[in-house]
Parts: structure tokens; C-alpha cells; sequence
């Protein structure tokens, strides 16, 4: 079955489960930071492992001590589908065992998260 676009009740309720995540135009989008940079980085590893087990993959973006996610899905024109919920609950799983503080604000485009889609 292919994915649909969420409409915007869908996307409301979901990210009420998705604490410090955010819709950020068509891309649900959440930052982490982290105390040092090893632990951002490791758990950018564990990321890609949960994007290679689900087949759906975010853009990433290392800083520092901050791991920004930014995701869509590209094969029905770069909206948010039930695809990216389920990434996002399964990155928000593994982030407190890699370190990830809480509270951190969503980023956006002008932070330097890549404006193109995913699939």
C-alpha cells in the first residue's frame, strides 16, 4: 500500500505524541543536543540503522553537540505521511540512551537542514 499525505488533524495528534517535534512546512522536523559531540554522532549511526530497517530515510544534520531530523516523504510530493510519524516515534525510542537532552527547539531551513525531500 502506498503512503498518503496525513491531513493536518492527523498530523496535530501525532506530534501531541512527539514531544519537542514540529511541522515545519510540509517536514516534521526536531533537533537534539547532546553533552559532547561522540554521543550526537553515535546516534546518528543508530538513526541511519532504523532508517535502513524502516526503508524510509531523513536528512540529518551533525553540529557540535546537535543532531538535527528533518523528514518528509518524496514519493507523494514531499508532505508528511504515517511513514515519517513512525520514523519520528522510533528516533524518539533510542535518543534518551544516546544522551539526548530534552526541550531543545525544532530547526528549521535557515539552520541549515537541507530543503530537499526524502523517500
Amino acid at each position: 500500500m502506498s503512503p498518503r499525505p496525513l491531513t493536518p488533524e492527523e498530523i496535530d495528534g501525532a506530534l501531541a505524541e512527539l514531544p519537542g517535534w514540529r511541522l515545519a512546512g510540509d517536514r516534521l522536523e526536531r533537533t537534539y543536543s547532546f553533552a559532547r559531540h561522540l554521543q550526537a554522532a553515535v546516534m546518528v549511526v543508530h538513526v541511519a540503522r532504523l532508517q535502513d530497517e524502516l526503508d524510509h530515510h531523513a536528512d540529518l544534520l551533525l553540529g557540535y553537540n546537535t543532531l538535527g531530523v528533518s523528514v518528509n516523504t518524496h514519493s507523494v510530493g514531499g508532505k508528511v505521511t504515517g511513514l515519517d510519524v513512525r520514523l519520528a516515534r522510533r528516533i524518539e525510542e533510542i535518543a534518551p540512551a544516546h544522551g539526548a537532552e530534552a526541550g531543545v527547539p525544532a530547526h528549521g531551513a535557515e539552520a541549515g537542514v537541507p530543503a530537499h525531500g526524502t523517500e
